[in-house]
């Protein structure tokens, strides 16, 4: 949609998808000087995994020629922010100027990118010739099924138009929009997948029934009235509830009424009004702003699984009398680092391996300098005072 080259959609988008999981793991870890650790740990070990075993998964899944360039300012960025990582730990302490170093460097990397490819491209436009005119007699193969299927298409198309229309009721849109298996795959697969599936299908329903999805490439961009307008109500009481463990969801409003409370009374109205002003075959024009409301809700839900694996890794820690710096070296990194793999696999096997390999270190580069630095930046508004 945005027309963005491989290498920026790499360290920008892909880069924050995958990182994720990191960044929130380190903002809960930083959160408390005792893990702070483990949230080193579990960058750098990410890091290692990510630039190895992914990248030269990546490259055996679909062999391609690296820009040279690319590649060379990445690796200079990711040196330059291990640099400054050790460069900290050696210091013992964060100041708020170099928590803020940390994010602008990051800011500079992304704008260095977007400069470096805006150059690259205007230098290939301006080398490329004027194509050779094509001959009007002769069609390309491509060009004839496009003008056979638009004749077909006009010829015959009224001939399959329904008699009638099935409309379905407000019930059933809302049972098919929270029903996380699909029958007809069901059937298809095999036991083991099967197993699986059952182990997810309670996530998967808590997810459908919590963050809203936006699907440009649907014709209807997956506007599913009845639940949209139920999203309306629970994805901010989930909000309430997920913020600070709740604390922000309890807070009495003068001492009467939980701010909670107060979320589901407006969540209802606004859903009452949506529901009544829209109707269930087309979407609303302000539909894609439930786009932002499932980013909030499914960033928080992060945060909170997040929060429970960083006190996990602490009680096993206290039972194998492990550092929390060994813990994030190793499960913490291979943890956050699934993601990463799969999605990056994933975009190879699809002819996207420049993509994919830009995003492994995007990523990596993206973790260091926004977890380290927008962790230290949190701890250090809460408490007023360096971080050590």
């Amino acid at each position: 949609t945005l027309k963005l080259s491989h290498n920026v959609a790499g360290v920008t988008f892909l880069a924050f998808g995958n990182g994720a999981p990191d960044i929130f793991s380190a903002l809960v870890a930083f959160s408390d000087p005792h893990t702070a650790g483990l949230a080193l740990g579990a960058l750098f070990g990410a890091g290692v995994l990510v630039t190895t075993v992914v990248a030269g998964g990546i490259t055996i899944l679909h062999p391609f020629m690296a820009a040279s360039r690319p590649f060379f300012r990445d690796i200079i960025f990711y040196m330059v922010a291990v640099f400054l990582t050790f460069l900290m730990l050696f210091r013992g302490r964060v100041t708020l100027a170099w928590a803020l170093g940390y994010l602008g460097l990051y800011v500079f990397y992304v704008v260095t990118v977007i400069l470096c490819t805006w150059i690259y491209r205007r230098q290939r436009r301006g080398s490329l010739f004027c194509p050779m005119p094509v001959t009007p007699e002769i069609l390309s193969d491509s060009e004839e099924d496009r003008v056979s299927s638009n004749t077909n298409s006009y010829d015959y198309g009224d001939e399959y138009r329904p008699l009638f229309f099935y409309q379905e009721t407000t019930a059933q849109i809302l049972v098919r929009a929270l029903n996380p298996l699909d029958y007809m795959k069901w059937r298809r697969k095999s036991a083991y997948w099967k197993a699986l599936k059952v182990f997810k299908l309670p996530v998967e329903f808590l997810l459908l029934l919590t963050v809203p999805v936006v699907d440009p490439d649907k014709d209807d961009r997956n506007w599913k009235r009845p639940l949209n307008c139920l999203h309306l109500v629970i994805s901010p009481l989930v909000v309430v509830l997920t913020l600070q463990s709740g604390t922000y969801g309890v807070y009495e409003i003068g001492g009467l009424v939980p701010v909670w409370v107060v979320v589901v009374i407006a969540g209802t109205a606004l859903a009452s009004v949506t529901f009544f002003a829209t109707s269930d075959s087309q979407p609303p024009r302000l539909h894609w702003l439930f786009a932002f409301l499932g980013f909030l809700t499914s960033a928080l839900w992060i945060n909170a699984a997040a929060t429970e694996v960083v006190n996990i890794l602490r009680s096993l820690g206290v039972v194998f009398r492990l550092s929390n710096t060994v813990l994030g070296l190793t499960l913490l990194a291979w943890g956050n680092s699934i993601g990463d793999a799969f999605s990056d696999f994933t975009l190879a096997r699809q002819g996207y391996p420049r993509m994919a390999f830009s995003a492994c270190f995007g990523g990596i580069i993206f973790n260091i300098l926004v977890g380290v630095g927008l962790g230290c930046l949190l701890q250090i508004s809460r408490s007023h005072t360096e971080v050590k």
